[in-house]
């Protein structure tokens, strides 16, 4: 029995045999099918994965300071502050005998404090031919959008936080002029200040000078014990990598959460990692921050949050443009004596 020949494949396409008036031609799903542009119900026969991989980023500021809301489009904050005197002092100027005829007058120095704000603004534009496209994937463009305005503005947080802007003059948790800038005790191998070089008490030492420091600073204010510490990630991980002994199971940070002097004097030291803290130092060297993290000695205002301001149409553009805007202050910090930063870990 001989066979009839059916035709034969050229360039992707399969040419029936008998020459015109056979009918279309097939499309041929192989590689010169494809590469002419003739694959057949290549939608229908892959899978679409629904998860949009954003980028990797990280942001930490909500955790190491208190972020206030509100207060409205302005261009300073005014923070007032109190300082009070007494002649002749609070100790024995202020022992009376009888028949005493002058008291010592209590006085109030009042000042306020001015801090920075400024406006962040981002826009969004949205094609009207993409809007529509959009429609047939089932997944809105302005959402990931809208995702991609919101990573901006915590990251420009981030940043604020941490260092600030130097182009506007202001200053963040990790750089203020105002705070206290030391190294830490030489007392590693070799005389070296990194704490890869130390052992869990010579560690536990910087950590506890550290919080005295800040706290003498503080006159021993109970309410301005130090609570937490932001630290590089390789220390932090250096820290939760190694134990105390090769023995037991405790690493030298659950031995440094269990023997500081906050812990030790009724207070909680919370102890973590940041980004910013790599190379903060005096001659990039890394850095160690310590101060009390409450809103009546640090904090950030968020006057307006961030916001949809505007949308309008772009018709010279085929587009839709949206505005977002937030009304942000630099890092308030209120008592410069409660934070301290230590270099050289």
């Amino acid at each position: 029995m001989a066979y009839e020949n059916k035709g034969t494949i050229n360039a992707g396409v399969i040419q029936r045999a008998g020459g015109a008036g056979m009918g279309a031609p097939v499309t041929a799903l192989d590689e010169a099918g494809v590469a002419s542009g003739q694959a057949f119900l290549v939608s229908e026969l892959s899978r679409r994965d629904p998860l949009v991989r954003k980028p990797l980023t990280s942001v930490t500021y909500p955790r190491d300071i208190v972020v206030r809301a509100g207060g409205g489009w302005v261009d300073y904050i005014a923070a007032q502050s109190v300082g009070y005197g007494v002649t002749g002092g609070s100790g024995d100027g202020a022992v009376q005998a009888g028949g005493s005829n002058g008291l010592p007058i209590v006085q109030a120095n009042l000042e306020a404090g001015v801090y920075k704000a400024h406006t962040f603004a981002v826009a969004l534009r949205t094609m009207w031919v993409d809007m529509q496209k959009a429609g047939y994937i089932g997944r809105s463009l302005d959402q990931l959008l809208q995702d991609g305005v919101r990573q901006t503005y915590d990251k420009h947080m981030d940043e604020n936080v941490y260092r600030g802007m130097a182009r506007f003059g202001s200053t963040g948790l990790l750089n203020n002029p105002d705070v206290v800038e030391t190294t830490v005790a030489a007392s590693g191998t070799g005389g070296s200040t990194k704490w890869a070089d130390k052992t869990k008490e010579q560690i536990l030492a910087d950590i506890n000078s550290a919080i005295l420091a800040v706290w003498q600073a503080a006159e021993y204010d109970e309410s301005a014990l130090p609570n937490h510490i932001l630290l590089p990630y390789e220390q932090y991980a250096y820290l939760l990598n190694a134990m105390v002994t090769d023995l037991a199971g405790e690493s030298i940070l659950d031995y440094l959460l269990k023997n500081n002097l906050a812990a030790k004097n009724g207070g909680s030291l919370f102890i973590g990692a940041t980004r910013w803290n790599k190379g903060a130092g005096t001659g990039d060297s890394d850095r160690m921050v310590v101060y009390c993290n409450h809103e009546r000695f640090v904090q950030v205002e968020e006057l307006v949050p961030l916001s949809r301001a505007l949308t309008q149409p772009n018709a010279a553009e085929f587009c839709y443009d949206t505005a977002y805007a937030a009304n942000l202050s630099e890092v308030e910090i209120f008592y410069p004596q409660t934070m301290a930063y230590f270099d050289g870990i």
